[in-house]
């Protein structure tokens, strides 16, 4: 399992990026796509929602389940990846990476100081 060592993490499998002028990337981990699957759907959110840390953000569908994704941070979504209509597969491909859900300014930068680095979270998935 590769996790970059500069992203945060949640106990639900999220990935968080780093901060850029005040918006962070959100995805789901290569365990959690793993775990669900081949990625067949992915439920994005919109540009402009709003939400509270831990509400669920998008629903990621595989062909053995469907998966809330839930956002370990506050905040409003700024853009979607909207490649993922068209290729959802990219999840299990480049989960980390091209198969991010979403970005999102964030109203409160301290929650992520509540998130996992890369060395906890993968002794966290064991």
């Amino acid at each position: 399992m590769s996790n970059p060592v500069e992203y945060k993490y949640s106990s639900e499998h999220e990935w968080i990026s780093p901060v850029v002028d005040g918006i962070v990337t959100l995805g789901i981990t290569d365990h959690a796509q793993s775990e669900l699957g081949d990625v067949v759907y992915v439920d994005l959110p919109a540009v402009g929602d709003t939400f509270s840390k831990e509400d669920s953000i998008a629903v990621v569908e595989s062909v053995k389940a469907a998966s809330d994704v839930y956002t370990p941070v506050s905040g409003e979504v700024v853009e979607v990846n909207e490649a993922l209509d068209a290729e959802p597969g990219t999840v299990n491909s480049d989960a980390t990476g091209a198969g991010w859900i979403c970005k999102i300014k964030l109203d409160d930068p301290s929650e992520l100081d509540e998130l996992m680095d890369a060395a906890a979270y993968e002794e966290f998935c064991k």
